[in-house]
């Protein structure tokens, strides 16, 4: 059965945290205030304690619990290295709502769920809260709520959720402030937010100079498979356009072609026609020559004639001088 302290009387705070502390050694839940909201808790290096957790809240394993710690040197121990930034975060904000997400101490025998080989770590600004975490060590510390309920803000609201999953409450009022924790990631060369919370991105930006937030993110989603596919549809049309581009291209260029083709087929034609009448023209003269060659024949043959009929006029003037003498002959005798 839950036992539960009422943390402003200094006698029930000093039972109460004596019993939380030995609740926590025998590996049982307890629920403390913190500077944000209730936490539920539990020793960070007893993994079935740490499984009741998650178990109390609704959570699997995929969802780690973070730790809190009562001292920057408890910190160190668990951490491979804060780095630059982070110790200064540390410096400026410890302890603090500031919850830092580290690389974990790869020797540490613990399971706070599937993390990684990481750990989520905070120093909180709670002065009873320090005391119990310096009696216990590093516990594994949620908030008091059941997964997807609202964040609990006084020991009440609590115990309403979790009811005897968990052995000791610790009643200190109402929680210190109404958001939680910001979350800054250092396992990459550049601090990142995980969370807006109690300390504000700019306030955050001031120590360490750099961060990163969602809104630098290159827009991851640009690896979804529906937004990859839609610029490879986007190409479909512009394949089809550049074809119909070159089609036009290579109709028009064979166009040309054919075009000038025909204009290089004209001159050929024409000289045809100019070849053929050529030989025609050089035809006629040859034709005109025959007459000049029958004129000149003509003329050769005038004089022959001529010595022809003068030849013929003779004989005959011969034949009538004998017919003459042959008469004068024969009136004679």
């Amino acid at each position: 059965m839950s036992r539960r302290y009422d943390c402003s009387e200094p006698m029930e705070r000093t039972r109460g945290i004596a019993e939380a502390v030995s609740a926590v050694r025998r590996g049982e839940l307890i629920v403390l205030p913190t500077d944000t909201v209730y936490g539920i808790g539990a020793d960070a290096f007893t993994p079935a304690a740490v499984t009741a957790l998650l178990e109390a809240k609704g959570h699997g394993r995929d969802m780690p619990a973070p730790v809190l710690v009562g001292s920057v040197r408890a910190a160190q121990a668990l951490v491979e290295d804060f780095g630059t930034y982070g110790q200064d975060l540390v410096d400026e904000f410890w302890p603090g709502a500031l919850t830092l997400v580290c690389r974990a101490n790869s020797t540490l025998a613990w399971d706070l769920g599937d993390a990684k080989g990481t750990v989520a770590i905070r120093m909180p600004l709670h002065q009873l809260t320090l005391e119990l975490l310096k009696e216990t060590g590093p516990m594994a510390v949620s908030s008091a709520n059941r997964a997807g309920a609202p964040p609990a803000r006084a020991a009440d609201d609590a115990e309403a959720q979790l009811g005897d999953a968990v052995e000791v409450y610790l009643d200190d009022g109402p929680s210190g402030d109404d958001a939680p924790s910001s979350i800054v990631d250092l396992t990459g060369a550049v601090p990142r937010l995980l969370r807006v919370g109690a300390i504000s991105e700019a306030r955050l930006r001031e120590v360490c100079g750099v961060l990163l937030s969602d809104e630098d993110e290159p827009a991851a989603n640009d690896d979804e498979p529906g937004k990859t596919d839609e610029p490879v549809k986007a190409d479909e049309p512009a394949d089809a356009e550049e074809s119909a581009r070159t089609d036009e291209s290579v109709k028009a260029e064979e166009s040309a072609d054919a075009e000038e083709s025909a204009k290089a087929d004209e001159p050929v034609k024409a000289e045809k026609p100019a070849d053929a009448e050529e030989p025609a023209k050089a035809d006629e003269p040859a034709k005109a020559e025959k007459p000049a060659d029958a004129e000149e024949s003509a003329k050769a043959d005038e004089p022959a004639k001529a010595e022809a009929s003068v030849k013929a006029s003779e004989t005959v003037e011969k034949e009538a001088a004998k017919a003459e003498r042959s008469g004068d002959a024969d009136g004679s005798a």
